[in-house]
């Protein structure tokens, strides 16, 4: 089965977000949706989400599915403003129950702070399937970006997320905790084994050098022969030791610490103080 794939570029924080609708139907899944966020004012906006939002009200679908491919580093996730909006359903993989625990630490966050992944609808695991109307969609866990990662295989097309970029840029950083470079290509591995016409729709783009455009669809046989970190059969050990000196290199995402906190709570913010207030946390030397 062939979905239909909308994608909508945020060029703020370089991210792709998708809608994926069934061939014959009405029934969609959004996939790593964008709340805009200044973060020198301190202020979030909807401008980003309502693209979608329109998209999918014109054309009368049905949202089933609001998904994360990960705990988002450089942009703030629009679920709930999408679930509000549009219904469906949040989903992520389970492992966020890791995520949660290591920054819940991080930005001290309490007792208060869930850290068994009930802010979201659905955790997701290895092999679970999920329908979008007549459509099967199944879940592949592949950890090495985050622990939470995952790649959702929707008929003939992949959403892999930060996993891998398109193949002139390469594979995502394996810093932060949690992360591996060694799970991360052994997840990688698990992608390239679909089959070479897979469609490949990656969660960002940076426009490699000497490229002049963004671009975030590929396929299995690219990544397979181009992809200029892992293709042409780079060997574990190989790709641990450049992908390990590459991140060393390697300064944080600008929005981190807005969207860690944010983005583990299913993208909710967190909850407002007495006078109705909404604070985030600057933790210090802590990342």
């Amino acid at each position: 089965m062939t979905p239909e794939v909308k994608a909508f570029f945020d060029e703020v924080t370089n991210t792709v977000s998708y809608v994926v609708k069934e061939p014959e139907g009405s029934a969609c899944a959004i996939i790593d949706a964008v709340l805009d966020y200044d973060q020198a004012a301190g202020r979030t906006a909807t401008t980003s989400a309502d693209e979608i939002v329109a998209w999918v009200e014109a054309r009368g679908l049905q949202t089933q599915w609001i998904l994360e491919s990960h705990v988002h580093a450089d942009h703030l996730s629009a679920a709930p403003y999408l679930q509000e909006q549009l219904g469906g359903k949040i989903g992520i993989g389970e492992q966020i129950t890791v995520v949660q625990d290591t920054f819940g630490k991080v930005f001290n966050e309490g007792t208060q702070f869930q850290r068994d992944g009930s802010q979201f609808d659905r955790l997701f695991r290895e092999g679970d399937v999920f329908m979008i109307g007549q459509m099967r969609g199944e879940v592949l866990h592949t950890p090495g970006h985050t622990p939470a990662c995952l790649t959702y295989v929707i008929g003939d097309a992949a959403f892999v997320g930060d996993t891998l970029f398109m193949p002139d840029f390469g594979t995502a950083r394996c810093d932060f905790p949690g992360g591996s470079s060694s799970e991360l290509y052994r997840s990688i591995q698990k992608i390239l084994a679909l089959p070479d016409d897979t469609r490949i729709f990656v969660g960002h783009d940076y426009k490699a050098p000497g490229r002049s455009d963004y671009a975030w669809e590929t396929t299995v046989g690219e990544q397979k022969a181009l992809n200029v970190h892992i293709g042409q059969g780079r060997s574990l050990e190989e790709f641990v030791e450049m992908r390990d000196a590459r991140d060393a290199t390697l300064g944080m995402p600008r929005l981190i610490l807005p969207s860690l906190q944010v983005n583990m709570r299913a993208g909710q913010m967190p909850e407002p103080d007495e006078q109705g207030d909404v604070f985030l946390k600057i933790p210090i030397n802590k990342i």
